[in-house]
């Protein structure tokens, strides 16, 4: 028995076209790679698209994709996730179900307080789903989750949510392991993280899906899954899909005025030709501003070294502490101001609006993922508005 299980497609999400297009090769590799390998199916546990809506060129692209998979005989089994979930229920993916490219397996039935949800039967499988959706709004109903009971079939429960096993001590909403129902195979999708604990797997993201995560990652991956029913193991590959070489140019600059040249340098003593090139500015400029760094000509110049992609950050580069402390100081004095004179408790959420600033002045740690840190900031503002 073998399945292909990856998720987190985010088909359509990047603003750079190059990048857009290298994320939709990563997906089309992916399910050439389980044709090839002649799995029994494909697990998608959510995000296949970036929105609900994607742009109709995507649309396209996407069913040529899957009209190849249905072609091998392969079916295609899905849940939505954060980011294709729609509260209407009404979003892309029914329209590739209804065109019989795959089969969502999220099938429920409340009653006395439970959510029972109902297996699709296929071969040896017994599979669940159930959708991911906005700020972990998911995870009170899957504590409340009763899988029916499918005798002598593999289980795999898929799901679209924060394991707290996969995120440690991070104040956002989370399930733990041991509050889901028993299942063979946990077929996990959301955290863009490589998380595998015996039968509780996090396929990663098909392709990174920001700086950070290129940063980190460098190439999207998924995951090959056998099941043996002699010996009862199951047996997990990582299958990477590396199409791009990504290059992480570090830059340490303390002048504006110099810093131009200084990057330019960089790029001309490392080899960037057809690669993605992650461009991290440091420092605390003594002088200048960032604003007096000529992007446009660093971007010129990488063009004419024929780089597949150029993408910066300047997040860690920053301006000496005694020219904004100040400007910090009048900034907390202004929002003060401006509470006492137009909000008291009295008035409706009046009582939330100094927590709530404070909330969202909360910074990302270092290393943290940006969805976990999105998690952790709704987390706090649903905690604040009683949400």
């Amino acid at each position: 028995m073998k399945f292909a299980h990856m998720g987190d497609c985010h088909l359509g999400g990047w603003r750079f076209p190059e990048l857009q297009e290298l994320n939709f090769q990563s997906f089309s590799k992916a399910l050439d790679i389980a044709v090839k390998e002649e799995v029994d199916m494909i697990l998608i546990t959510g995000d296949l698209f970036d929105s609900a809506y994607p742009p109709i060129d995507i649309l396209k692209r996407t069913f040529a994709e899957f009209r190849k998979i249905k072609e091998a005989k392969i079916p295609c089994f899905l849940i939505a996730g954060s980011h294709d979930y729609s509260v209407s229920g009404k979003t892309f993916l029914e329209v590739l179900e209804h065109a019989g490219f795959c089969k969502n397996t999220f099938i429920s039935e409340e009653r006395e307080g439970k959510i029972y949800l109902q297996p699709t039967i296929f071969q040896e499988y017994a599979i669940y789903g159930y959708p991911g959706m906005k700020s972990g709004l998911e995870v009170p109903g899957l504590k409340k989750i009763i899988l029916q009971d499918a005798p002598g079939f593999f289980k795999i429960f898929m799901l679209h949510t924060t394991l707290t096993e996969a995120i440690g001590s991070l104040p956002i909403d989370s399930i733990s392991i041991n509050e889901l129902p028993k299942a063979d195979y946990y077929a996990l999708g959301h955290l863009h993280v490589d998380f595998t604990e015996e039968n509780v797997v996090y396929s990663g993201p098909i392709y990174p899906n920001n700086f950070e995560e290129l940063e980190e990652m460098k190439h999207g991956q998924f995951y090959l899954v056998e099941y043996d029913p002699i010996s009862k193991s199951v047996n997990k590959t990582k299958i990477p899909l590396q199409i791009k070489d990504t290059i992480i140019l570090n830059v340490e600059l303390d002048n504006s005025l110099t810093a131009t040249e200084k990057i330019i340098s960089e790029l001309d003593r490392n080899s960037i030709e057809d690669k993605i090139v992650l461009l991290r500015l440091s420092g605390k400029f003594k002088s200048g501003k960032i604003s007096d760094i000529r992007f446009q000509e660093i971007e010129n110049f990488s063009k004419d070294k024929k780089v597949y992609c150029l993408i910066r950050n300047t997040s860690r580069l920053k301006l000496e502490e005694s020219k904004i402390s100040i400007e910090i100081k009048d900034m907390h004095e202004v929002e003060d101001s401006i509470i006492k004179d137009h909000f008291s408790s009295n008035i409706k959420f009046g009582d939330k609006i100094s927590p709530l600033l404070k909330a969202l002045s909360i910074e990302k740690q270092e290393d943290e993922k940006n969805q976990i840190f999105e998690d952790r900031l709704m987390s706090e503002l649903k905690n604040i508005l009683n949400f």
